[in-house]
């Protein structure tokens, strides 16, 4: 019986989670086809580069980075100890993709820690964006610069929910986003730019909600999201999470790196509540979150005042 050669590097190619190796200063020697699919960046761009250097930028649940203090590849590295966390990475787009990180140290003949090898899953409810796009598309309700619903498609599920809310009594949440001081980058930076966040925020926003969740744009650099089987403590978390997460992604134009914030507001649906009247309360709250500073969430009163 011949003995088979297999090419490692070429068999790690062929899985769909992402696989990086680096050294003990972090620096990347290997990153494999999957890796390139969920960040965007592709083997040449990261080979050499320590994975700090605003390649994946590691930020937690609560938006908190990762890769300078509390980085878990560094403490493998460290300790010796695996790890497993939930995180979110920087993809070169701009936006942040959730993915489930396992991280395993490397050790030379002599057992001595020389790198680490994380494996990366990504945690985007593909199937379902690209299920829900196929579906908008047929309906002619995408928007076609972020590919997520246009104002007809929001309308159509908020009034769904209410009618839904009238027969079951089961309410739903309201979060109405706008991109602070958007006009600043279209006069700045230019259209092309602006389009670009636009796109960043957007992804944001569906790739780090719940598959029953919809998210939509409501025209120009607002957006509207319609968010059920939830209470109060958790809507509020959820609607501090996306503004953290889209406060730390960014574009790069050039040397030239570009963030930008977003004021929400937050409110449930009462009964008699109309379409009109809920989006109007939506709206009238993140404009309290404007005249708070910008980059804040405010959210009703539980009476719905």
């Amino acid at each position: 019986m011949t003995e088979m050669t297999i090419d490692y590097k070429e068999l790690l190619d062929q899985l769909y989670d992402g696989v990086y190796f680096v050294d003990g200063s972090r620096r990347i020697l290997y990153w494999n086809r999957a890796a390139e699919k969920i960040t965007g960046f592709s083997a040449a761009e990261v080979f050499g580069k320590s994975c700090s250097q605003n390649i994946l930028c590691h930020v937690d649940e609560h938006g908190s980075g990762l890769c300078m203090n509390d980085c878990p590849l560094e403490k493998v590295i460290a300790d010796g100890v695996p790890r497993d966390a939930e995180v979110y990475l920087h993809h070169k787009d701009g936006h942040r993709t959730p993915v489930s990180i396992h991280i395993t140290p490397v050790f030379d003949a002599r057992g001595q820690i020389v790198g680490a090898v994380e494996l990366f899953a990504d945690n985007t409810p593909q199937a379902n964006i690209r299920a829900r796009i196929a579906e908008l598309e047929e309906l002619v309700m995408l928007d076609p610069l972020t590919r997520l619903g246009n104002r007809r498609f929001i309308e159509l599920n908020i009034q769904s929910r209410l009618d839904e809310m009238d027969r079951y009594q089961l309410s739903f949440g309201l979060l109405f986003l706008d991109i602070d001081q958007f006009k600043n980058i279209n006069d700045g930076y230019g259209h092309e730019s602006g389009d670009k966040i636009l796109k960043m925020v957007a992804t944001t926003l569906a790739s780090n909600s719940r598959p029953f969740d919809v998210f939509g744009r409501w025209g120009g650099e607002e957006f509207i999201g319609i968010v059920r089987q939830v209470d109060r403590q958790s809507l509020y978390a959820i609607a501090e999470r996306l503004r953290e997460l889209v406060r730390t992604s960014f574009i790069m134009e050039g040397e030239n790196k570009i963030q930008v914030t977003v004021s929400l507001g937050v409110c449930f649906a009462h009964a008699g509540d109309t379409l009109e009247t809920l989006i109007k309360r939506a709206d009238e709250l993140m404009y309290q979150s404007k005249a708070r500073g910008r980059d804040q969430v405010t959210m009703d009163a539980a009476d719905g005042t």
